[in-house]
């Protein structure tokens, strides 16, 4: 394991038909640069399950969270994130941490709640490509990308992509904590 992270605080949000590999291949690749990661659910359950079957239990819910605590945060795809657009308390989530200026990580249709929260307006961003409209739609530039960065707003397409999509949020997290 290393130490890149050690001290930094990182969201995973998960909600029931998250593309599993896209959830569990972030939270593996966090911890072992040191992070410590927090699997917050909607509250609705304490486990959610993945579009392949495979369990996560949430260590927390979104309504005992606060944004400021995190130092960033990743929206897993799948049909996750259109159950998670459905409680408002986890798009403001997204919405604070990406105010904040602090890294924000979706991949697939991780990014219908980024347009949920408003951080495609003005932005390059990069999705599963049936939801191209919807990034347009919410006022982004749709890049078809295996990973695009736009500030702090870290975008990729699909599960081949992650080994793409994780360097840059590790990076992003790592100069925010030396900032």
């Amino acid at each position: 394991m290393s130490d890149e992270l050690r001290g930094v605080r990182v969201a995973i949000l998960a909600e029931d038909l998250y593309e599993d590999v896209e959830l569990w291949y972030p939270l593996y690749r966090l911890r072992e640069a040191g992070a410590e990661v927090t699997i917050i659910g909607s509250g609705r359950t304490d486990v959610f399950k993945g579009k392949h079957g495979l369990p996560v239990t949430a260590d927390t819910s979104i309504d005992a969270v606060n944004a400021a605590d995190f130092d960033g945060v990743v929206v897993p795809g799948g049909f996750s994130p259109d159950y998670m657009r459905r409680k408002p308390e986890m798009i403001d989530f997204i919405r604070e941490v990406g105010a904040a200026g602090k890294p924000v990580g979706a991949i697939c249709h991780g990014a219908w709640a980024l347009a949920s929260a408003g951080l495609c307006k003005g932005r390059k961003v990069t999705s599963y490509f049936s939801i191209k409209d919807d990034i347009v739609g919410a006022g982004g530039e749709y890049v078809d990308a295996e990973v695009v960065v736009d500030g702090n707003v870290i975008t990729s397409r699909i599960p081949d992509d992650l080994p793409a999509f994780m360097p840059p949020i590790i990076e992003a997290l790592a100069a925010a904590k030396k900032a």
